[in-house]
């Protein structure tokens, strides 16, 4: 008879107050065979809080590879795992994610056990848009690097998250400054769910004051919340239109196509019209209804 396969559980731990381990996820700390933790050192302060007792193993960045292997094995033989990371949720720029994609292939179980998240946990008391939004994790650490990264997603019309150092965030809101200017609203959150957790909200230069004077402010690791681009929608929408109209053009008249993708993207047919002669679809005829060709009136014969 084949043995029957273990579960992978991805389990959140807090940001920072112990009390938001969930009853679930302590549950399962204190039920599985063996605990993958970015820390054991960390994990196991945790486990000590609770009273819990469980085998750890190392799992970070820097094995992952090494250790998936050994990890899948024993799901397979039918032992229980959870991946937990030093705070927070695991895989959101944490390590996980070799270990989850492999079980996953190999049609084992993975279960989240959700909890804290340092990003979404920012967002939802930042006061800035949430219905859309876009989490980057941590910047590259070189100027150039970092500065292309941003202009990659200066039209994004949803709310940018970013995890940022304290030692590296003053260059960062400069750079945020310098690609997507300086009128945008933006918040740091740091140490959230502790007790000096603060929210700093305004443009980027005002920020950069306020934590050049106050050396506390700079202390950890934060999120940093960008509002944005404020006519981004407008602009993606457009891209969408133009995708359209070329598809539906390689095999209609422009007319039609036009009609056609109104119906699709919910546009003035008139205006996409005009779009598509503007991308150079449809034939003379489209570009000059009125009988003329450039050069002068037609000849009538």
């Amino acid at each position: 008879m084949q043995q029957q396969a273990g579960v992978l559980y991805v389990v959140a731990t807090p940001i920072g107050n112990l009390g938001d381990l969930t009853d679930r996820a302590r549950k399962v700390l204190s039920e599985v065979d063996l605990i993958a933790a970015e820390d054991t050192r960390e994990t196991r302060k945790l486990l000590g809080h609770f009273g819990i007792s469980g085998a750890l193993i190392a799992y970070h960045e820097h094995n992952e590879t090494a250790v998936t292997p050994r990890l899948l094995d024993a799901l397979e033989e039918g032992r229980n795992l959870a991946l937990v990371s030093d705070a927070g949720t695991p895989l959101i720029s944490d390590p996980g994610y070799t270990l989850v994609a492999a079980a996953r292939s190999r049609g084992l179980t993975v279960t989240p056990v959700p909890g804290a998240s340092a990003a979404i946990c920012a967002l939802s008391a930042s006061g800035l848009p949430s219905d859309r939004f876009l989490f980057l994790g941590f910047p590259p650490r070189g100027q150039a690097r970092r500065l292309a990264w941003f202009e990659a997603v200066a039209r994004e019309p949803g709310t940018l998250i970013i995890h940022e150092s304290g030692k590296r965030v003053l260059a960062t809101l400069q750079d945020i400054e310098s690609v997507l200017g300086g009128s945008r609203r933006l918040v740091i959150a740091r140490e959230l769910t502790k007790r000096f957790e603060t929210f700093l909200t305004g443009r980027a230069e005002e920020l950069m004051r306020r934590l050049e004077s106050d050396e506390q402010q700079r202390l950890g690791e934060m999120v940093v919340l960008v509002e944005g681009c404020p006519d981004g929608d407008g602009d993606a929408r457009q891209e969408e239109c133009a995708r359209v109209l070329r598809v539906l053009g390689e095999s209609l008249p422009l007319s039609q196509a036009a009609a056609l993708a109104a119906r699709l993207t919910g546009g003035k047919k008139n205006a996409l019209y005009q779009l598509g002669l503007d991308l150079g679809l449809g034939s003379e005829s489209d570009r000059h209804p009125s009988g003329t060709r450039p050069g002068g009136p037609r000849d009538s014969g």
